[in-house]
């Protein structure tokens, strides 16, 4: 399990503009996002996209279901531990890292530590946009279905949807240790990829904008699954929220 950094107080820098640079370095290619860009199917990006703040601080959003809405496939004991505490502890860790920032910035603090404060910005702010998106993935059991708008896209890259599932699958379970398996759109490459992300930000592409992703560290599955890894990583595609990932590929492939 992941120890995280105690929270500090909001910044009067823009965080917007923070989290467009920790995107880009991390290789997800979110500035579109935080710059308030969307596609003609506006409420469904702004939606897939814009980080939740308060103030001048990132916020936890809240779970879009019931704690319970998608047992049996991810129980509700992990998602209360999964949501309330994991993604809470990211999104406290990249607004320490940016306060801690400043602070060097400001002539507080010795730059001796900018390694450590840049590794953390890293790694919280990957896992605070990554669990954003995970969360918003998700939804009840047969709730969604794909628009053939999105199963033509897929078919294109992955020969249908069966080719999607057998490499996203693959990529999630076979993580060495704790990551993700994610589906991105990568707007150099002009084309879907399947990544393979170690921790929340190793293994990245740069330009990948994330539109279906995985949470395959142990405090995601553990409680329900043990080493099963692989069962959790089935039992996903039950809950998929269709409508969320097309939402997020258009955007991110078609912008205005």
């Amino acid at each position: 399990m992941d120890a995280q950094p105690s929270p500090q107080k909001p910044q009067n820098i823009s965080r917007r503009q923070a989290i467009a640079a920790t995107a880009a370095f991390a290789g997800w290619g979110l500035a579109q996002s935080v710059s308030g860009q969307s596609t003609k199917n506006t409420s469904k990006a702004s939606h897939a996209f814009a980080p939740p703040m308060e103030g001048d601080e990132y916020a936890l959003p809240p779970l879009p279901y019931a704690y319970d809405a998608l047992e049996p496939a991810i129980d509700e004991q992990t998602m209360r531990l999964h949501h309330d505490i994991h993604f809470n502890g990211y999104r406290k860790g990249l607004n320490k890292a940016l306060n801690e920032l400043k602070g060097l910035r400001s002539g507080n603090g010795s730059w001796d530590m900018i390694s450590y404060w840049e590794n953390q910005l890293a790694f919280n702010g990957c896992g605070y946009l990554l669990h954003n998106v995970f969360f918003a993935n998700m939804a009840p059991k047969g709730s969604t279905r794909p628009s053939k708008w999105l199963q033509g896209e897929i078919e294109k890259e992955f020969g249908g949807m069966e080719g999607l599932k057998n490499h996203f699958s693959s990529a999630a379970k076979s993580v060495q240790g704790s990551g993700w398996g994610v589906l991105g759109y990568n707007v150099g490459l002009q084309r879907p990829v399947v990544l393979q992300v170690e921790k929340h930000q190793d293994q990245a592409l740069w330009g990948v904008i994330p539109l279906l992703v995985l949470d395959v560290w142990e405090h995601a599955y553990y409680l329900k699954y043990q080493n099963k890894r692989g069962d959790y990583v089935k039992a996903f595609w039950d809950v998929v929220n269709w409508d969320d990932v097309a939402a997020r590929w258009e955007a991110a492939s078609h912008p205005a």
